[in-house]
Order: structure tokens, then sequence, then C-alpha cells
């Protein structure tokens, strides 16, 4: 199921990093090798000099001390109460509460990270800031090859493929009558990836017009974090304030009721799968917010 967009790099990174550690065998491995992870990520990006390697993982060590302190257990929380919803059968209202939770956590888990943000954008140097634009060139040539490959139908066929291989993760395998049934819930939602790619591009070009103003009004930091700020906000507030509002919203209300449908058609045995998946998960991320390192 496409995320809706609310990026930046060390916020798109741990939003990624959030997924797969849920998909992981041992989540506190996982997360205990994240701070690397993300440092090899954001080099990826673009391409970090000698002067910059040391103060930027020395940032990510900090971040995810704080993350590891401050915002693990609320995890714990937020995975409990989707157990109780499981157990008793969620409303839709419960799902779009569930949704606005993460998005708070996502948002807090950005800003908090805006002033390191501004540190690396106030060093960037003009051939790392083309690389970053390359880096997103390749980004989306890869959303266009995986996504917007062959006609509506080969397109739905491959979105149905990634949803459920995330409802696999949380309930096991289905029967063919259960995936045919998921198949339709996923195929009611609008479809338009043209759409879904010009958001992408959007945002690439807000940061990147971002970071050749700090480059080249030589931004002051405190004026270059408002303007990260800004750009996390605008994110988050992008979808109420669009002119294509219409169809995000049609779009979050049948990825809504695709999930309804799919908890819906689970038996107790897929059910039970899923609170065991939680209750480890829960598990692991008390045990690494009580390891303080």
């Amino acid at each position: 199921m496409p995320l809706t967009g609310r990026r930046t790099l060390y916020g798109l990174f741990l939003i990624v990093l959030m997924t797969l550690l849920a998909a992981c065998s041992s989540l506190r491995l996982a997360y205990n090798n994240g701070d690397t992870l993300l440092y090899w990520w954001i080099n990826g990006y673009i391409d970090l000099n000698a002067d910059q390697k040391d103060w930027v993982k020395d940032d990510i060590d900090k971040l995810f001390q704080w993350h590891r302190k401050t915002q693990l257990q609320d995890y714990a929380q937020i995975l409990q109460t989707a157990q109780r919803q499981l157990a008793a059968g969620p409303s839709q209202a419960d799902l779009e509460a569930d949704f606005d939770e993460i998005k708070k956590r996502t948002e807090t888990l950005l800003l908090k990270a805006a002033p390191e943000l501004a540190e690396l954008a106030r060093s960037l140097q003009p051939d790392q800031i083309a690389a970053l634009e390359r880096k997103f060139a390749a980004n989306n040539a890869e959303f266009r090859k995986k996504n917007m490959r062959g006609d509506a139908e080969t397109q739905q066929r491959f979105r149905f493929k990634k949803s459920m291989e995330q409802f696999e993760l949380w309930f096991g395998n289905f029967t063919s009558e259960q995936e045919a049934l998921i198949r339709k819930a996923s195929d009611a939602r609008p479809l338009n990836n043209e759409i879904w790619l010009d958001e992408r591009m959007r945002r690439q070009k807000n940061i990147l017009a971002a970071a050749r103003k700090v480059q080249s009004e030589k931004l002051s930091k405190e004026a270059t974090v408002t303007l990260i700020q800004g750009l996390i906000k605008d994110g988050f507030n992008r979808l109420e304030n669009s002119e294509r509002k219409a169809f995000f919203d049609s779009y979050e209300e049948a990825n809504t009721k695709l999930v309804l449908t799919v908890i819906q058609l689970t038996t107790p045995a897929q059910k039970a799968h899923a609170q065991k998946r939680m209750q480890g998960w829960i598990d692991d991320f008390r045990s690494l917010a009580a390891d303080q390192r």
C-alpha cells in the first residue's frame, strides 16, 4: 500500500527502517544496527565527505538515543492498542485513529531531527546537491519501472501483490478464496500512479530548492531549521490542503476499507498469528527501551 507523502532525509529512512524492522526476524538486532544503516543510507544519497562523516555519525547516534529513550515505549502501547482492537474487531474510526497516531509519532521524529538536518543542509556542497538530484531521478525511474509498467490490470496486480506481502507478514498465509476477496477490495482503491509520482517529484523539487537556497543565501542555522520545519509540516498538511484532496481522501478511505476487509476475513488462527507477532514486537520494543546505551 503506497504510503502518502511526509519525507525528508532522516525521516524517510527511519520510516522505511521501521517497516524493515517489522519484517525482520530479529527486530532488536536490526534496531541496534539502525544507526549504521542510516549512515550508509545518507551516504548513498549525498556521498558524505571526510569533514562530514564523524559529526553525521554522532548526530545519528544521538537521534537514536533519543528515539530509544522516548519513543519505543509509545510504539509498544500503539501495538497493545492494535492487539485489543484486533480481538474486539476494529471499526473504521479505530483504524483512522491509529493512522493519526502514527502520523503524530512520525512528525515528532522528523521535527526532532530538524536541527541535525539543518547542519547537514548547511554543509552540503554543490556536487552533493547534484548527487542528491541524481539519486532522486534514479528512485523515480525505479518507481516507474515497478509501479507504472503495463496496463491498469498489470498495475493493479502489482499493487495487490505488495499489499499481500504486508498482510501475510501480519496474518500468515491466506486461502485462494480469501485472496480473491482481498483482491476485489484492493482493486476498489483509486489507481493513479501518475499522481503518486508527481507528488514524489514535488517533494523532491522542494527539498532540492531548499538545499540550494541554504547554500546560495548562506542561511544561518536558525533560518535553515525554520526552512526544514516548513518542509516537514507541508508534507503532513499536504493531503488536507491539496488540489488533489478528493483523490487522497478517496484513496485513504478505500485503503481503510481494504484493511477492514482483511481483518474481517481472517480466521481465529490467522488472528492468533497476528497477536503473537505483535506481542513479539511489543517485547522487543520494551527490551530496546530498557537498554539505555
